[in-house]
């Protein structure tokens, strides 16, 4: 048995563009639909859904299926002995590539890095779990910390100031801006993309490429997708399986109703 490659992080080192879409509905079935759809890479988000790793351990196991697609989970929180405590579960499950909310600070960077590596190089704990195939591959231990992937979110004004400082960590393979807590913070909340947060964001944009480290974003908006992609963005989600379906669903029900309402005007013509 043979360590993992990550297909992902290699795209990022090589500066490929990867197209991503954010999975938030937590069922196998929906995944695999996702999954087969042709993405570069899935998001199973642990954030702002009730998901836990035995779930994301089953969503990950459908995406394996289909090779062209990469799981990256994100967590709940990074920090402390809670963050610790997921980054080990998510890693030990085999998902290779992680992304961390709110981190604001390079010290911050600097701490998931270690909870992501295994001695020396950082404190991740040893098991015979399924990332190893249950021990099976004895070369997993001294393979995996060049395997692993860490991308970071800045999504606040305290992120903001510390961007360089938190690009320039080494380990840290891509920052990805959060566009809703980001304008939220900066007093535009529900407009992520409002003038002063364009300006924010290509900044960002920037300061992340200079460091050297690969740039993420979630937009929803297909022109403005495309427009992030010239800037430079690496890593981009596209859409999220949720609004795909309110907004399917809601077209799909409205244009029946629609069709069923009355007409008006005089009904004795």
């Amino acid at each position: 048995m043979q360590t993992l490659q990550n297909p992902f992080k290699r795209a990022l080192a090589e500066k490929r563009t990867q197209y991503g879409l954010w999975v938030s509905l937590l069922g196998p079935l929906t995944t695999e639909i996702c999954a087969a759809a042709g993405f570069d890479w899935l998001l199973l988000d642990g954030e702002h859904t009730p998901n836990d790793p035995l779930n994301l351990l089953q969503q990950a196991q459908v995406i394996a299926a289909y090779p062209g697609t990469h799981a990256i989970a994100r967590v709940p929180i990074g920090h402390g002995y809670a963050g610790q405590a997921l980054i080990k579960q998510y890693l030990d499950v085999g998902i290779q590539t992680l992304l961390v909310p709110m981190v604001d600070t390079p010290e911050q960077a600097r701490e998931l890095v270690r909870c992501m590596r295994y001695p020396p190089d950082g404190i991740r704990g040893m098991a015979a779990a399924r990332a190893s195939g249950w021990g099976r591959n004895p070369a997993y231990a001294r393979e995996a910390n060049q395997q692993v992937c860490l991308l970071v979110q800045a999504e606040t004004r305290e992120a903001i100031r510390n961007l360089d400082a938190i690009a320039a960590v080494e380990g840290v393979d891509g920052v990805f801006i959060g566009p809703s807590d980001l304008s939220a913070a900066f007093g535009h909340v529900g407009d992520p993309w409002h003038p002063e947060m364009q300006d924010i964001i290509a900044d960002a944009f920037r300061r992340i490429q200079a460091a050297g480290k690969a740039v993420g974003i979630l937009t929803l908006d297909e022109a403005l997708a495309r427009r992030h992609v010239e800037m430079g963005a690496t890593f981009i989600a596209v859409g999220t399986d949720s609004n795909l379906m309110v907004k399917a669903t809601g077209a799909l029900a409205g244009s029946f109703k629609a069709a069923a309402r009355p007409a008006t005007g005089n009904q004795n013509d």
